[in-house]
């Protein structure tokens, strides 16, 4: 009687941890599934949609995923997801600044704030890189795979 409780025990344990990342039940409504893209090719979002802001946001998301295990803040989490992908978010800054417009001052239609593109897309960077840690702790999301210690597709 006791072998037959202690194995049903055992396995309930190993179904339960069969579905466990990071500490808790995977919520896939919520988690992002990475795919791996081929060589040399950066990743492409689910939705197939790329604009200039995409390279920024897939990469935030990818080390956002990446680095949410950690036990710091999720702002701090963030902020070092912001700080991986500053080669993209510089890139995409340069590409602005020959344009006409963008990089005069404005205001903010969320702050109020003076403000210019470049502050935009790093606030942009930002607030997606809190979202996405903030996401996959909820959702006890896995990561992307990862090469050499860096994510996929980055």
């Amino acid at each position: 009687m006791k072998f037959a409780s202690l194995t049903g025990a055992v396995a309930l344990m190993a179904l339960g941890l069969s579905g466990c990342e990071r500490g808790g039940m995977v919520n896939s409504q919520i988690c992002t599934e990475f795919k791996t893209p081929a060589a040399g090719q950066t990743a492409v979002p689910a939705s197939g949609v790329v604009d200039a802001a995409t390279p920024v946001d897939e990469c935030v998301r990818r080390w956002a995923y990446s680095l949410a295990g950690s036990r710091d803040g999720a702002d701090v989490v963030a902020g070092a997801a912001v700080a991986a992908c500053g080669s993209t978010l510089s890139r995409w800054n340069q590409a602005g600044l020959g344009q006409p417009g963008p990089n005069d001052q404005a205001v903010s239609l969320t702050t109020g704030e003076p403000t210019n593109a470049m502050a935009e897309h790093n606030a942009f960077a930002q607030a997606r890189a809190l979202l996405y840690v903030v996401e996959a702790r909820a959702g006890h999301c896995a990561p992307p795979p990862a090469t050499n210690g860096v994510p996929a597709g980055v």
